[in-house]
Protein backbone atom coordinates (compact mmCIF):
# COMPACT_ATOMS: atom_id res chain seq x y z
CA UNK A 1 0.00 0.00 0.00
CA UNK A 2 1.41 3.31 -1.07
CA UNK A 3 1.70 6.08 1.65
CA UNK A 4 2.04 9.66 1.28
CA UNK A 5 5.74 10.81 1.61
CA UNK A 6 6.31 11.91 4.81
CA UNK A 7 9.69 12.57 7.33
CA UNK A 8 9.69 14.45 10.95
CA UNK A 9 13.13 14.91 12.65
CA UNK A 10 12.18 16.34 16.62
CA UNK A 11 13.39 16.93 19.58
CA UNK A 12 11.86 14.73 22.16
CA UNK A 13 11.05 14.45 25.82
CA UNK A 14 8.95 12.08 27.74
CA UNK A 15 8.06 11.00 31.37
CA UNK A 16 6.41 7.82 31.96
CA UNK A 17 5.60 5.95 35.57
CA UNK A 18 8.66 3.22 34.80
CA UNK A 19 12.04 3.42 37.58
CA UNK A 20 14.79 4.75 35.76
CA UNK A 21 15.89 2.44 32.60
CA UNK A 22 12.34 1.62 31.54
CA UNK A 23 12.19 -2.16 31.54
CA UNK A 24 10.37 -1.87 28.66
CA UNK A 25 13.29 -0.46 26.60
CA UNK A 26 14.76 -3.95 27.15
CA UNK A 27 11.83 -6.16 26.47
CA UNK A 28 10.46 -6.64 30.41
CA UNK A 29 7.44 -5.56 31.71
CA UNK A 30 6.82 -2.57 33.18
CA UNK A 31 8.01 -1.74 37.17
CA UNK A 32 4.64 -0.98 38.23
CA UNK A 33 3.08 -3.76 35.96
CA UNK A 34 1.06 -0.95 34.19
CA UNK A 35 2.09 2.14 31.85
CA UNK A 36 1.59 5.47 31.30
CA UNK A 37 3.04 8.47 30.21
CA UNK A 38 3.57 11.08 27.85
CA UNK A 39 5.63 12.53 24.93
CA UNK A 40 6.26 16.38 23.25
CA UNK A 41 7.66 16.98 20.49
CA UNK A 42 9.12 19.74 18.80
CA UNK A 43 9.73 19.38 15.07
CA UNK A 44 13.01 20.71 14.04
CA UNK A 45 12.19 19.72 10.15
CA UNK A 46 9.59 17.43 8.51
CA UNK A 47 6.82 17.10 6.06
CA UNK A 48 3.89 15.56 5.00
CA UNK A 49 3.47 15.22 1.68
CA UNK A 50 3.80 18.83 0.69
CA UNK A 51 2.76 20.65 4.26
CA UNK A 52 5.70 21.94 5.75
CA UNK A 53 5.72 20.36 9.98
CA UNK A 54 8.78 22.24 10.62
CA UNK A 55 8.83 24.19 13.88
CA UNK A 56 5.30 22.44 15.25
CA UNK A 57 4.86 20.90 18.72
CA UNK A 58 2.94 18.40 19.19
CA UNK A 59 2.42 15.36 22.03
CA UNK A 60 0.42 12.00 22.69
CA UNK A 61 -0.79 10.76 26.04
CA UNK A 62 -0.80 6.98 27.17
CA UNK A 63 -2.18 4.50 29.33
CA UNK A 64 -2.57 1.14 29.61
CA UNK A 65 -3.69 -1.23 32.21
CA UNK A 66 -0.86 -3.81 31.60
CA UNK A 67 2.39 -3.60 29.15
CA UNK A 68 1.88 -2.12 26.43
CA UNK A 69 1.85 -5.65 24.21
CA UNK A 70 -0.77 -6.81 25.80
CA UNK A 71 -2.89 -3.81 24.74
CA UNK A 72 -6.45 -2.11 26.32
CA UNK A 73 -4.77 0.70 26.17
CA UNK A 74 -5.91 4.67 25.56
CA UNK A 75 -4.13 7.34 23.73
CA UNK A 76 -4.57 11.33 22.96
CA UNK A 77 -2.81 13.21 20.85
CA UNK A 78 -2.13 16.86 21.25
CA UNK A 79 -1.20 19.50 18.73
CA UNK A 80 0.09 23.20 18.99
CA UNK A 81 -2.56 25.72 18.33
CA UNK A 82 -0.27 27.67 16.23
CA UNK A 83 -0.22 24.89 14.11
CA UNK A 84 -2.40 25.48 10.47
CA UNK A 85 -5.26 23.14 9.93
CA UNK A 86 -3.58 21.19 7.50
CA UNK A 87 -0.31 20.45 10.27
CA UNK A 88 -2.95 19.10 12.73
CA UNK A 89 -4.61 16.50 10.41
CA UNK A 90 -0.93 15.48 9.00
CA UNK A 91 0.05 15.05 12.49
CA UNK A 92 -2.27 13.24 14.02
CA UNK A 93 -2.30 10.89 10.65
CA UNK A 94 1.55 10.44 12.14
CA UNK A 95 0.69 10.18 15.58
CA UNK A 96 -1.88 7.72 14.89
CA UNK A 97 0.55 5.41 12.70
CA UNK A 98 -1.41 6.00 9.79
CA UNK A 99 0.76 6.38 5.85
CA UNK A 100 3.21 4.11 8.25
CA UNK A 101 4.06 0.09 7.63
CA UNK A 102 3.11 -2.32 10.15
CA UNK A 103 5.65 -2.00 13.31
CA UNK A 104 7.49 0.51 11.71
CA UNK A 105 7.11 3.33 14.73
CA UNK A 106 6.46 3.36 18.08
CA UNK A 107 3.81 5.80 17.08
CA UNK A 108 2.48 2.57 15.03
CA UNK A 109 2.59 0.60 17.61
CA UNK A 110 1.19 2.42 20.54
CA UNK A 111 -1.98 3.07 18.31
CA UNK A 112 -2.46 -0.35 17.36
CA UNK A 113 -2.24 -1.42 21.45
CA UNK A 114 -5.32 1.05 22.19
CA UNK A 115 -8.81 0.05 22.39
CA UNK A 116 -9.54 3.85 23.14
CA UNK A 117 -8.21 6.76 21.17
CA UNK A 118 -9.50 10.13 22.34
CA UNK A 119 -10.44 12.92 20.15
CA UNK A 120 -6.97 14.65 19.60
CA UNK A 121 -6.86 18.47 20.75
CA UNK A 122 -5.47 21.25 19.65
CA UNK A 123 -4.07 23.24 22.91
CA UNK A 124 -0.51 25.72 23.20
CA UNK A 125 2.48 23.54 24.07
CA UNK A 126 5.40 24.96 25.61
CA UNK A 127 8.78 22.91 25.99
CA UNK A 128 12.07 24.29 26.56
CA UNK A 129 14.74 21.15 26.99
CA UNK A 130 18.21 20.35 26.34
CA UNK A 131 19.07 17.41 25.99
CA UNK A 132 22.81 16.58 26.59
CA UNK A 133 22.05 18.03 29.84
CA UNK A 134 19.11 16.25 30.73
CA UNK A 135 16.74 19.10 31.86
CA UNK A 136 13.49 20.23 30.40
CA UNK A 137 10.07 22.48 31.10
CA UNK A 138 7.22 21.44 29.11
CA UNK A 139 3.21 22.47 29.70
CA UNK A 140 0.06 22.10 27.85
CA UNK A 141 -2.18 24.76 28.34
CA UNK A 142 -5.00 23.66 31.05
CA UNK A 143 -4.16 20.14 31.54
CA UNK A 144 -0.34 18.97 31.61
CA UNK A 145 3.04 19.99 33.65
CA UNK A 146 6.40 18.82 33.45
CA UNK A 147 10.07 19.09 34.60
CA UNK A 148 13.19 16.76 33.70
CA UNK A 149 16.29 17.15 35.28
CA UNK A 150 19.80 14.55 35.53
CA UNK A 151 19.74 11.80 37.43
CA UNK A 152 20.71 12.58 40.84
CA UNK A 153 23.37 9.85 43.09
CA UNK A 154 22.27 9.27 46.82
CA UNK A 155 25.83 9.55 47.80
CA UNK A 156 26.73 13.23 46.04
CA UNK A 157 25.58 16.53 44.39
CA UNK A 158 26.70 15.16 41.20
CA UNK A 159 25.04 14.19 38.35
CA UNK A 160 24.52 11.01 37.08
CA UNK A 161 24.82 10.29 33.22
CA UNK A 162 23.07 7.25 31.42
CA UNK A 163 22.21 6.50 27.64
CA UNK A 164 20.32 3.60 25.99
CA UNK A 165 21.06 3.06 22.61
CA UNK A 166 19.22 0.77 20.59
CA UNK A 167 20.83 0.41 17.01
CA UNK A 168 17.52 -1.20 15.46
CA UNK A 169 14.90 0.84 17.72
CA UNK A 170 11.38 2.11 16.26
CA UNK A 171 11.22 4.95 18.55
CA UNK A 172 15.28 6.07 18.87
CA UNK A 173 18.44 5.15 18.08
CA UNK A 174 19.61 6.90 21.31
CA UNK A 175 18.28 7.85 24.56
CA UNK A 176 19.45 10.02 27.50
CA UNK A 177 17.86 9.13 30.46
CA UNK A 178 17.17 11.08 33.41
CA UNK A 179 14.36 11.77 36.16
CA UNK A 180 10.94 13.74 35.04
CA UNK A 181 7.86 14.80 37.27
CA UNK A 182 4.66 15.21 35.61
CA UNK A 183 0.56 16.64 36.34
CA UNK A 184 -1.89 16.01 33.68
CA UNK A 185 -5.61 16.19 34.18
CA UNK A 186 -8.19 15.22 31.43
CA UNK A 187 -8.92 12.37 29.67
CA UNK A 188 -5.17 10.64 31.02
CA UNK A 189 -4.23 11.97 33.99
CA UNK A 190 -0.65 11.31 35.03
CA UNK A 191 0.71 11.98 38.14
CA UNK A 192 4.38 10.96 38.24
CA UNK A 193 7.51 12.00 40.96
CA UNK A 194 11.01 11.24 39.77
CA UNK A 195 10.25 8.69 37.50
CA UNK A 196 11.81 7.47 34.01
CA UNK A 197 12.47 10.72 31.98
CA UNK A 198 13.67 10.40 28.78
CA UNK A 199 15.79 12.84 25.90
CA UNK A 200 16.04 12.15 22.30
CA UNK A 201 15.77 13.27 18.46
CA UNK A 202 13.52 10.84 16.60
CA UNK A 203 13.81 10.67 12.94
CA UNK A 204 10.83 8.94 11.69
CA UNK A 205 9.32 8.36 8.00
CA UNK A 206 6.73 6.23 6.36
CA UNK A 207 8.85 2.79 6.77
CA UNK A 208 10.09 3.51 9.92
CA UNK A 209 13.89 5.35 11.33
CA UNK A 210 15.96 6.14 8.07
CA UNK A 211 19.03 3.35 8.07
Amino acid sequence: MAHTDWFIEARSFGNCNCDYGCPCQFERDPTQGNCTGFEILHIDKGHFGDIDLSGVRCATLYAWPGPIYKGGGALQAIIDDRASEAQRDALCRVLHGEDTDPEATHWWVFHAMCDTIHEPLSRRIDIEMDIDGRRARASIDGMLESTGRPIKPPHSDGEHRVRIDLPHGIEFRLAEVGSASTKASGAIPLDLDDSYGQWAIIRHGPHGVPA
